[in-house]
């Protein structure tokens, strides 16, 4: 197999490029790097499908999410929170099209598009419904820019990943003997409070028009809520009452922004927990092509990339969820036009 030779190409090079002796090395052709054209090329009619049945969903003339085509009459599948106010879907051979939405899965965070042409005949995927993959599978996806492949390794088990729930972004001094509110002690800079106005020393008397005496109370009104929620806050400062309303940030989002490794990574996913199944793998992709297939070697659609984590883990929705929530409207749609 044309893959198999190719890998084994590149380490053959990096074996006889490496000198232990003399400490000498040369630099590996690019062409035959892990994402090289010569590599891409070598998953054949894989690298065909994968750029052919994904489009480039835009907003504003910018890029937001890929999208996954499922059928052959225009319908698309994509990731609901990163293509809000999605206009136009664009397809691999530069053609561009009107997008209609038709449903969305809150649990998955997945949408229904279908794009609005005359067209019934536009290239789609086919499932691979068994996940018959394990840790170390190659697998690949279209890039941003639908012109090459990305590839990576199936690198964990499927699992469940939990909700997190939604953060203020701020740090409470804990003191128990007060009966006036809770003072915050620091505002995480960019997050949800920062971004809504609120400063050290604010104190917070109100959430959702309840009456605020600890920490404990506020903490669970707002772990009640998800990334995106609205709280209303009333806090005092000095002398000064203020309502404001706090669009909710994501925890990991929020407080791991001083962690090396994300600061490392780029943007990520607003939205990557609370999924009760995902798979996991290397790809190098950015945030925004989220909502694209994860293709195998066959070329069959192991699923849908649904969280850009960081730069080494992308989380994926398992084709059989993807494929129950559009059979599941499909055949609805057909029952009706019957």
């Amino acid at each position: 197999m044309r893959i198999i030779f190719l890998i084994s190409q590149i380490f053959i090079s990096l074996t006889l490029f490496s000198g232990e002796e003399d400490n000498y090395s040369k630099v590996l052709n690019p062409k035959f790097r892990l994402n090289g054209i010569e590599v891409q090329n070598a998953f054949g009619s894989a690298k065909d499908i994968a750029l052919t049945s994904t489009v480039r969903l835009i907003r504003n003339n910018k890029l937001i999410a890929l999208g996954c085509m499922v059928d052959p009459r225009g319908y698309l599948i994509t990731k609901a929170s990163s293509c809000v106010g999605a206009r136009t879907a664009k397809t691999a051979d530069g053609k561009e099209y009107s997008l209609k939405i038709k449903t969305r899965n809150e649990e998955l965070d997945l949408v229904l598009y279908q794009i609005i042409s005359e067209n019934t005949s536009h290239s789609y995927v086919k499932w691979d419904m068994d996940n018959n993959i394990s840790e170390g599978s190659w697998v690949l996806s279209a890039n941003a820019s639908l012109d090459e492949i990305r590839i990576g390794v199936f690198s964990a088990n499927k699992r469940e990943i939990g909700r997190e729930g939604g953060v203020m972004g701020v740090l409470f001094t804990d003191n128990k003997n007060s009966n006036f509110g809770v003072k915050i002690e620091e505002v995480i800079p960019h997050s949800a409070a920062y971004k809504a106005g609120m400063l050290k020393g604010d104190i917070v008397t109100y959430a959702d028009d309840r009456k605020i005496k600890s920490k404990e109370a506020l903490l669970k009104i707002i772990g009640n809520k998800d990334p995106g929620d609205v709280v209303k806050i009333r806090f005092h400062r000095k002398e000064i009452i203020r309502d404001i309303l706090v669009t909710l940030g994501h925890r990991s989002v929020t407080f791991d922004l001083f962690n090396r490794n994300l600061q490392m990574s780029g943007p990520i996913s607003k939205r990557k927990d609370n999924f009760s199944e995902i798979l996991q793998h290397d790809i190098p992709l950015p945030r925004e092509a989220m909502g694209g297939g994860l293709f195998n070697l066959y070329g069959k659609c192991i699923g849908i990339n649904i969280a850009r984590v960081d730069r080494v883990t992308i989380y994926t929705i398992p084709a059989h969820l993807v494929q129950r929530f559009v059979k599941s409207y499909l055949e609805k749609i057909d029952r009706l036009t019957n």
